[in-house]
């Protein structure tokens, strides 16, 4: 059973959430029990900092223990204070009435960390993925989730690049997952492409990532915000993972999607401070790209983010930003390579053709943040000197698509309009 409420055009006051969220725990037995609460990192917009309070103030008094892990996925580990300052432990009313729980990194990069949840094999990952992929995929999570009697996942619901929607079990996979599954999912959705899979709700990765969480074994209840803006709430859905991840995915697919009738040829994706380094800023091409005309461009505006990845960084400056046949047609070459890293660099890049040698992405991707020009030009990605731009003077630019706070809304073509795009590109 799934609890909760949605509004397309109006917000859910917190109070309400708080109710649904009480509701939700006193229907489920946490009473002497040890639970663990799996929630997002400061790439996420939500009120965590609230519910992280009302979680204490609920299960504390009927739990033995409540911690908290952060699903970092790939992303750099958070510092100490980072850590409390996501919770909001760094306010001592808090501190003190939370005085038990332990909020944790997920770490990704200490094998120690992971304990084998069981194998998909081969033939079912074919069946999955609709035949792109065959390829036995070892599960592995990190191995505390299985020290606890109770498992909650907390976590915003957003179109995303990958998955289709960001939330559910995909706090599991990749939140809190090994490399291989990782790798898997993400060079997945490479290959259907980002403009294809985004804000789609029912996709072979979706499909693998829900196979992977079915042999975990855990009592996992779930809680699926929809956030507006910063911190507001269009809805909340508690229950099954599975479940309230779909009530979510509907309310999102309805109020974070902006349809265009026409596509344009620029679009200026302002980034907020949420995301420091193009990893994780590169969602202003990802929201945009299904709307830019073909030879169009996205400049993702970000002065803050200085770096292309914390940790990946160095393995992004041996590859470069490629369209996704730049690695089919040369897959020898690549394959040993992290699929998750090569499914990001396509991502960025977009989509295009790689024929005979010669790459050909659709669209231009331009850069206007800390990264110098030379950077820019070696990962094959364009430069725009960030003082260039006035945000203020692009808003009425004639022919721009200026998006404020951009990384969460998606930016589609009407249907019809899609369809006539489509039948275009096939006829070429």
């Amino acid at each position: 059973m799934v609890i909760g409420k949605g509004f397309d055009d109006g917000l859910l006051d917190l109070s309400e959430a708080g109710r649904i969220t009480e509701q939700a725990l006193k229907d489920e037995d946490f009473d002497g029990k040890s639970v663990l609460a799996v929630i997002p990192d400061n790439t996420r917009s939500g009120p965590l900092k609230h519910f992280f309070r009302l979680f204490c103030d609920l299960l504390l008094p009927r739990t033995k223990k409540l911690d908290f892990l952060v699903a970092l996925g790939t992303h750099a580990p958070m510092s100490e204070d980072a850590l409390l300052r996501l919770v909001g432990l760094n306010d001592p009313e808090v501190a003190k009435r939370c005085v038990r729980v332990k909020v944790m990194n997920h770490r990704w990069d200490k094998p120690e960390s992971f304990r084998t949840a069981g194998v998909i094999p081969s033939s079912e990952v074919r069946e999955l993925s609709g035949g792109l992929l065959e390829r036995e995929v070892t599960v592995a999570v990190n191995k505390l989730v299985f020290d606890y009697d109770r498992v909650i996942i907390w976590g915003p619901v957003f179109p995303h690049e990958v998955a289709g929607f960001s939330g559910g079990y995909k706090y599991f996979f990749p939140g809190i997952a090994g490399r291989e599954i990782i790798d898997l999912t993400h060079w997945l959705g490479a290959l259907i492409t980002s403009m294809e899979i985004i804000g789609v709700k029912d996709t072979p990765v979706r499909r693998v990532i829900e196979r992977a969480s079915s042999l975990m074994g855990l009592s996992t209840l779930c809680f699926c915000p929809v956030v507006s803006g910063e911190r507001d709430l269009a809805g909340l859905f508690a229950g099954d993972p599975v479940e309230a991840w779909s009530a979510a995915a509907d309310l999102s697919a309805r109020v974070h999607v902006v349809r265009l009738e026409q596509p344009v040829k620029k679009a200026l994706a302002v980034m907020p401070r949420l995301y420091d380094d193009l990893w994780t800023g590169a969602k202003g091409m990802y929201k945009l790209e299904p709307v830019i005309a073909d030879r169009g461009e996205v400049i993702i505006y970000a002065p803050h983010i200085r770096e292309v990845s914390f940790v990946h960084g160095r393995l992004i400056d041996e590859i470069g930003y490629h369209v996704r046949d730049y690695f089919v047609e040369q897959w020898d070459r690549f394959k040993e390579f992290s699929w998750c890293v090569l499914a990001h660099s396509t991502h960025v890049r977009g989509s295009g053709t790689f024929k005979r040698g010669k790459e050909r992405p659709r669209i231009k991707v331009t850069l206007a943040t800390g990264i110098p020009r030379e950077r820019c030009e070696r990962i094959n990605l364009g430069y725009r000197d960030p003082a260039s731009i006035d945000p203020e003077k692009w808003k009425e630019k004639e022919g721009v698509l200026f998006v404020p706070r951009a990384g969460e809304m998606l930016y589609r073509l009407a249907p019809e309009k899609t369809a006539e795009k489509k039948g275009a590109e096939r006829k070429r």
